[in-house]
């Protein structure tokens, strides 16, 4: 079945563009990505129904089927989902998420301390973005509802904690991939100078959307920034009601579990703590197996470079779940409970695995209709060079958004940048690639198909729809943020003054917000 070519086509964005209108309007996500598959499908294949039915079968085939083998990325999070539920649910039936939120309250004395515990976790758990939003979120939910924060918020400060910290640190998955894309670019245009590590560490106070961002979230905590529909969300919270579309908060209730009397800290604490070592652990063991097999010399950086991000985060959450059951052995619990536990946690991630299969399904459509290629087409032609930074910052957020992954506009909008440097003037090669880091970021923040999104409010245990709904203004405003510091930086090539002037337009952002919240 041949495909038609719509790369030079305003019309490949066109499914990405209704399924992403409809599932803002509608609320209803996979109708909405349904709907968007549909459209893609008939647009391919010029409107043939047969042939759109089998081009849609083997998409959706090609989500767990890839090569005549096994989709091993795309099963590896399905797994490492499962995993997490199961655990999640296991430490519920051994009494250590109650024993911790317990400790809280004697430790943490308001939302605020909740909501800040939530974000300096995410802070400090940087290795993977899947893997922070997932685990912080198992960690921090006990706490939060403790002190009545609403899933939306717990939510949105997963997701701007996770992918903001793993793009400004080279030692994470996000810094391993970027630096490989980097290195590729600066020996084809000859900037020897720079290393590839080199070039990342000063790129990052040129991602003023990442940095931003991560302020934003201790500022909303901090001064109560709560606008637009997350007031909403954090008023039913504390109030104890619901609102359309709210979310259970007890998580016991919500996984009807019955906890066991006499759990302790440690029951929640330390199967989280081998989670994330045997992750990390893994993440360097299967980096230096690939760069054995290669002949390469062990390295720190190369082996987070060649790491196998999937089977480290399966592998992981075995150990996680195999101490979490060691708890419950030991206290001796039945095995019908354990067994009840084990069902009920892993049930508990159908939802967001279904979603996952249908943006994955969109994906790919996406990938056909060469939206990605489109949208790089238009910021090619006679474009003042001082301009080009912002304009990449905003062309890779649409394409984020578009597409719903800020690895694939890596991979497609770094070179593309590296190439319009080289060709108008070197020194601008590092604010134009920190431009597509920022707005891949800042993209995919907002994008309801995008996986970190949905696994944020996976680990939030939140309704998809409204955590994309609630982290939208804020997600906007840091945008806003980055496109004064880019434009700064495209007229003066100054890193400090940029950052100087991103930081102004913040403050500004912050005292407006403190208004808006008050009304």
């Amino acid at each position: 079945m041949s495909l038609i070519d719509f790369s030079a086509s305003m019309l490949s964005i066109v499914p990405a563009a209704v399924a992403l209108g409809l599932a803002i309007i509608t609320r209803r996500v996979l109708i909405s990505l349904g709907i968007g598959i549909i459209l893609g499908a008939l647009l391919l294949v010029d409107y043939s129904i047969v042939d759109a039915g089998k081009y849609i079968f083997s998409t959706v085939k090609s989500v767990v089927v890839e090569d005549g083998g096994l989709n091993t990325w795309n099963m590896s999070i399905v797994a490492f989902l499962l995993l997490l539920g199961m655990m999640t649910a296991v430490l519920t039936l051994s009494g250590g998420t109650r024993a911790f939120a317990d400790w809280a309250l004697d430790h943490i004395k308001d939302k605020r301390g909740a909501s800040l515990l939530a974000a300096f976790l995410g802070v400090f758990i940087f290795i993977d973005d899947y893997f922070n939003s997932l685990a912080v979120g198992s960690i921090s939910r006990p706490v939060t509802d403790r002190f009545n924060v609403s899933r939306a918020k717990l939510a949105y400060i997963l997701d701007s904690t996770a992918a903001p910290m793993c793009i400004l640190m080279p030692v994470s998955s996000w810094g391993a991939y970027i630096m490989t894309i980097i290195g590729g670019i600066l020996v084809s245009h000859g900037m020897t100078e720079y290393s590839p590590l080199g070039a990342y560490v000063a790129l990052i106070p040129m991602n003023f959307y990442a940095l931003f961002t991560l302020l934003m979230v201790f500022a909303v905590i901090l001064f109560k920034l709560d606008i637009g529909t997350m007031k909403q969300h954090e008023q039913a919270a504390e109030n104890s009601t619901s609102i359309e579309d709210a979310n259970q908060v007890d998580l016991q209730d919500e996984l009807g579990i019955e906890e066991h009397q006499r759990g302790k800290v440690g029951d929640l604490v330390y199967p989280i703590i081998s989670l994330i070592l045997a992750t990390l652990f893994f993440m360097v063991y299967t980096g230096n197996v690939a760069l054995a097999e290669a002949g390469n010399a062990f390295s720190v950086l190369g082996a987070f470079e060649n790491t196998d991000v999937g089977a480290s985060l399966v592998y992981g959450g075995l150990v996680g779940l195999a101490f979490a059951l060691l708890t419950v052995l030991k206290q001796k619990q039945s095995f019908d409970n354990i067994r009840f536990a084990l069902w009920v946690g892993a049930k508990s991630m159908f939802g967001a695995i279904i979603i996952l299969f249908f943006a994955w399904s969109i994906g790919s459509v996406i990938g056909d209709m060469n939206t990605g290629t489109y949208l790089s087409t238009l910021v090619q032609g006679n474009i003042g060079l001082h301009w080009l930074p912002v304009i990449l910052f905003v062309l890779s957020g649409a394409m984020a958004f578009s597409t719903g992954t800020s690895w694939g506009t890596f991979g497609i909008m770094l070179p593309i940048a590296g190439d319009m440097a080289g060709a108008t003037d070197l020194a601008m090669m590092l604010p134009m690639l920190s431009a597509v880091l920022a707005g891949s970021v800042f993209g995919d923040h907002c994008s309801p198909i995008s996986d970190t999104t949905i696994l944020s409010s996976t680990g939030a245990r939140c309704k998809h729809i409204d955590h994309v709904a609630t982290q939208l203004p804020y997600a906007l405003s840091m945008a806003f943020v980055s496109i004064v510091g880019f434009v700064v930086i495209g007229f003066t090539g100054s890193t400090m003054i940029s950052l100087v002037a991103a930081s102004i337009a913040f403050i500004a952002v912050i005292a407006t917000m403190k208004v808006m919240s008050k009304k």
